[in-house]
């Protein structure tokens, strides 16, 4: 699987490291640049986003609404619905972990890897730990963070062979661990597609090596969880694959890389991966916009209020939100001046609603961003029409 990295050498090095020097600016800048009530609510939304975008690049399509509702533990009467919710809230949870610092220090260990693997696949429903051999209709049952015990072949492509598994995957924790930060931005894709090269385990190396990327870059960039390259990877699904299938490919030609494998094709797939990053990025950044956010919102708050679906002053609510982050029950009255029964009244609707938040009756209450409200409130976050 040489080379895991792009040779000092490589032509396409210094384009790339802009590349990867500008990813790191942007999402420093976007991560600084939010205001404390959006970004919490923020990085609980785009767990949702992240889900069903990695989910739909399985053909698995859980709507978002249905995604939040699993983890409320509101599950369909339909039996695929209701399994394809246990994915999405297996998912959901393994990124929670990922994002509460499961994996620091350790994303491209041996363990790390097994373990998202292992907490994935425990949470899932028996009906989903197995796989059909298309060519013999043998059905396998995955184990959950347990390396594969048979030779697959993915495309065209047939990954290492079970025996093996052990030294490529020492291998590739040897190489992607000892990075420093600048060449572990570089050096994400190489790490994204060797591990899918690779292949471990018998189902599920996709989804491992989506949240492995995730959990890099939340710690070499910063990202704070508020984007997502899945999104990215998802709407561009066929380059995507065609990439990663391309860089599968054995070395050219002298003047290809020195390893096994083509170092043209890691750089193509490389320049893919991180251009994806940078437009993620920039759109996530676009659509929070701190004054484009709050005038939707505000609009939002306006029709329900009209319709009588919220009381008078909700708005009034969300705004304080916007800016202050979390909101103290005992401020609120005085906020939008009414009495403490009315104020109350305000927020129980406002909860019931799915915009507001709180851990317990006496804690603070904070900004939520529900999937249901993503198409007025964060318009394309989510495709315009899903089924």
């Amino acid at each position: 699987m040489e080379p895991l990295l792009l040779s000092e050498g490589s032509r396409h090095r210094p384009e790339l490291l802009d590349l990867a020097v500008e990813l790191a600016s942007k999402s420093s800048g976007f991560r600084r640049s939010l205001p404390p009530g959006i970004y919490a609510a923020l990085a609980k939304l785009v767990r949702t986003m992240n889900c069903y975008y990695s989910n739909l690049i399985e053909d698995h399509n859980t709507h978002p609404v249905d995604i939040e509702r699993s983890m409320e533990n509101d599950y369909s009467q339909d039996t695929q619905k209701r399994d394809l919710q246990f994915e999405a809230k297996a998912h959901v949870i393994c990124q929670e972990w990922v994002d509460g610092g499961g994996l620091k220090g350790r994303v491209y260990t041996v363990e790390g890897l097994l373990e998202i693997h292992r907490r994935f696949c425990e949470l899932l429903p028996d009906d989903l730990l197995w796989v059909e051999n298309h060519a013999t209709k043998e059905r396998v049952r995955i184990i959950p963070g347990e390396m594969r015990k048979r030779d697959v072949k993915v495309g065209q492509h047939f990954a290492v062979s079970p025996g093996a598994l052990p030294r490529f995957m020492k291998r590739f924790e040897e190489v992607y661990c000892q990075l420093g930060k600048s060449e572990s931005i570089l050096a994400a894709a190489g790490a994204h597609h060797r591990f899918a090269w690779i292949h471990p385990f018998i189902d599920g190396n996709g989804r491992v090596a989506r949240l492995m990327s995730h959990a890099s870059m939340l710690e070499t960039l910063d990202t704070g969880s508020v984007w997502s390259v899945s999104r990215g990877l998802a709407r561009s699904v066929k380059d995507y694959k065609d990439f990663l299938q391309k860089a599968d490919m054995e070395r050219r030609n002298d003047l290809d890389g020195r390893g096994s494998l083509s170092e043209e094709a890691l750089a193509e797939f490389t320049r893919y991966f991180l251009q994806t990053c940078l437009d993620q990025v920039n759109f996530m950044e676009g659509l929070v916009q701190p004054e484009r956010l709050r005038t939707r919102i505000m609009l939002w708050a306006e029709e329900e209020i009209r319709m009588k679906t919220l009381p008078e002053k909700a708005g009034a609510v969300l705004d304080a939100m916007l800016y202050r982050g979390e909101l103290p029950r005992g401020e609120v009255s005085g906020i939008i001046g009414v009495v403490s029964r009315h104020a109350s009244r305000i927020t129980s609707a406002l909860i019931k609603e799915g915009v507001l938040s709180s851990e317990s009756q006496r804690a603070p209450f904070r900004l939520s961003f529900p999937a249901k409200l993503a198409p007025r409130w964060m318009p394309n976050l989510f495709p315009e029409k899903m089924d």
